[in-house]
């Protein structure tokens, strides 16, 4: 089984959905975890909520990146600009590949997170794939 993390700054929105979709929908050849840079301390309501509403339930805790340290991952996708920029060189063992995703936080609005839930879900087979050849 491949390991992945999704690295993001707040590791409370992004990160989280892309962890819980591929864990949902790739659990057969993906493990999936996230964390970020500047964790947030808690995982966004409105991110479960989004899940919920395709089917994937999600408990997420929001993670500190030093909490995997030590841990080997096949890749590492950075979701948001920021957190590719402040990406811990210790995570540089596998493969990094950077996609920013909008942070629907900033708005609060229920449809921007399912925005970005259903482009995350559509974006990030198409990298882990990739990933694998």
């Amino acid at each position: 089984m491949k390991k992945v993390l999704f690295l993001c700054t707040g590791n409370s929105c992004r990160s989280q959905m892309a962890e819980a979709i591929v864990n949902a929908r790739l659990g057969e050849k993906w493990e999936a975890v996230s964390a970020g840079t500047k964790p947030a301390g808690y995982t966004h309501p409105k991110a479960i909520a989004a899940l919920a509403e395709i089917g994937i339930q999600h408990e997420g805790r929001s993670k500190l990146a030093d909490e995997f340290r030590g841990i080997e991952f096949d890749l590492v996708v950075t979701v948001c600009d920021s957190a590719a920029e402040e990406c811990p060189i210790w995570l540089g063992q596998g493969k990094k590949v950077h996609h920013s995703f909008f942070d629907p936080a900033q708005t609060d609005d229920m449809e921007d997170f399912r925005r970005v839930r259903d482009e995350i879900a559509q974006v990030i087979p198409q990298i882990l794939e990739q990933a694998i050849d």
